[in-house]
């Protein structure tokens, strides 16, 4: 059942309908024999009025009558005394008392009477079809409103059972209107008994998933933040170490930079967990993406400058409404990933421009790239192209796109992975939504002069 409402609408009508129709039966047959016997009763006084009235001294049969009703006179003898003018010459029924004859192309309901007093007999006739068509259309009056009032009882049903149902609606309402990260108890004003259990099992579901939501945080950001401690001491002891071992000993740049990648993984995981949208305080102003992508460079500068690369700025100089914190780890994650995955001595690009009202953010390589099939799964926590095997030989924990997937989730942007710089490599842009651009009123001289501003500019490294 896809409707609660139109279900209950079709099954109240349907009941009423057949109620309604098995009221208005019976009733049609109680009052056709309610009707039957008023007939029969008229044609009764009919025939006890003729029997006692005084024959009129003609021979022939009265003038013209209603051809619906018919009557005979005759004497004890059985002589015809008077008759209608559409009654036959001949005696229509000789048993006393109701019945039924064919005569002049029509069923006739007679009553023959025989008066004890004078031994005259009358018999009186109706036509049937006329005695139902008159009783019908007083039945069909009465049963006909009973019918025509079906609409407005269906409409009236519809407003009922509307108002029965709002409050699903109003409960509806408040869990759409809760924010991802409320597990607080649901409350509904004048909530019927019926919805209570309901509300009541929704409230024990909030309040199982808040606890263990809160336990994954709690685990998670413990885990990360007590791992700093035990790192931090490891590196001390390795630095005391270098002075007792000869220099350049394998194992210990091999140690070194094992433990360097432990202490990358839980920052990577600390910061996987403090940009989950669900919980993350954002703090949206205005930003120029222009700025803060120098300022990613300038983090990220001495990784390109170690591997022999070239890092340019480029495009619009764009504002966006945006938390600072968040887009900055957003960059540098890409610019790391890029670096991190191009060739000795490759180029990569940061790009900010606006396309139909959109922002768009690109950081793009011309290195190896990554497949289409990869591509889908590069968002997932902890994946690597490769595995520790990649072909760049960097080592990395799988969890920087995921971070860029928290950060444009949190901002409503959408990812856009293409080809990168000379159809190699790997380009990606996130594509921010018109409605965080928030330089949307500049006047057109100013946009002229941003753009001459901008076309003067050739940031290169």
């Amino acid at each position: 059942m896809t409707s609660l409402r139109r279900f209950l609408i079709i099954s109240v009508l349907s009941a009423l309908m057949l109620v309604n129709f098995i009221a208005a039966l019976h009733g049609y047959r109680s009052s056709m024999l309610e009707a039957e016997n008023l007939f029969d009763q008229k044609l009764s006084e009919m025939a006890a009025q003729f029997a006692a009235m005084p024959l009129p001294n003609v021979e022939s049969p009265p003038s013209a009558d209603d051809e619906q009703m018919v009557f005979q006179i005759f004497s004890g003898e059985g002589k015809l005394l008077w008759r209608s003018v559409h009654a036959p010459a001949q005696i229509i029924s000789e048993v006393p008392g109701f019945g039924e004859h064919n005569f002049n192309d029509y069923r006739w309901r007679t009553l023959s009477y025989l008066n004890p007093n004078s031994g005259r007999r009358v018999v009186v006739a109706e036509r049937v079809d006329q005695r139902y068509r008159l009783a019908e259309s007083v039945i069909l009056e009465s049963v006909v409103p009973v019918v025509l009032v079906l609409p407005v009882a269906g409409i009236l049903i519809w407003l009922i059972i509307g108002h029965g149902l709002s409050s699903l609606g109003v409960l509806a309402g408040i869990l759409r209107r809760k924010s991802p990260d409320d597990f607080g108890a649901i409350r509904v004003d004048g909530a019927p008994v019926e919805l209570l259990p309901v509300i009541q099992s929704v409230n024990s579901m909030l309040s199982r998933l808040s606890a263990s939501f809160e336990r994954e945080r709690r685990f998670s950001a413990d885990a990360a933040h007590e791992l700093r401690t035990p790192i931090s001491a490891i590196k001390m002891h390795l630095h005391n170490v270098r002075d007792e071992l000869p220099n350049g000993s394998d194992s210990l740049r091999s140690l070194t930079k094992d433990v360097d990648r432990l202490a990358h993984l839980v920052e990577q995981m600390l910061l996987l967990h403090r940009t989950t949208p669900d919980h993350y305080p954002a703090k949206f102003e205005k930003i120029s993406l222009r700025s803060l992508a120098r300022d990613a460079i300038a983090e990220r500068y001495a990784d390109c400058a170690a591997k022999q690369q070239t890092i340019e700025l480029a495009g619009d100089a764009v504002t966006v409404d945006g938390d600072r914190f968040a887009l900055g780890i957003l960059l540098q994650n890409l610019v790391n990933n890029a670096s991190k995955y191009t060739q000795q001595g490759g180029r990569i690009e940061l790009r900010t421009e606006v396309k139909t009202s959109e922002v768009w953010l690109t950081v793009a390589d011309n290195g190896p790239g990554i497949s289409a099939e990869a591509k889908s799964r590069v968002f997932e926590r902890f994946y690597r192209l490769g595995g520790d095997r990649h072909s760049s030989g960097a080592s990395g924990c799988g969890l920087g796109l995921s971070i860029v997937e928290h950060i444009a989730e949190l901002h409503g942007a959408k990812i856009v992975m293409k080809s990168g710089l000379q159809s190699r490599g790997l380009a990606v842009s996130i594509v921010f939504p018109a409605s965080l651009r928030s330089d949307k009123a500049l006047t057109p001289n100013a946009k002229a002069k941003k753009a001459l501003g901008t076309s003067r500019e050739g940031e290169q490294a």
